[in-house]
């Protein structure tokens, strides 16, 4: 059995956060650390300025969904 946490923290509707989930799940668990592999830790969306961050723990899942807003560049 396979638990999967959305925690959208961004202000976009919900069904949108889910758009990008599916996104960073489809291209699999692509990131390796001490915990085995997962989902990609970090994967900004450069159009919309979303980024999904994962983790993962021994029971589930969890991708967190930010709205990331752009610092101009120096």
């Amino acid at each position: 059995m396979e638990k999967l946490i959305i925690e959208n923290r961004s202000n976009l509707k919900m069904e949108d956060a889910i758009n990008y989930a599916k996104q960073v799940i489809t291209q699999g668990r692509i990131s390796e650390n001490h915990k085995g592999k997962q989902y990609c830790f970090c994967t900004w969306f450069q159009e919309s300025d979303i980024v999904v961050y994962a983790d993962m723990n021994k029971k589930s899942d969890k991708l967190i969904i930010c709205s990331e807003r752009k610092v101009p560049m120096k």
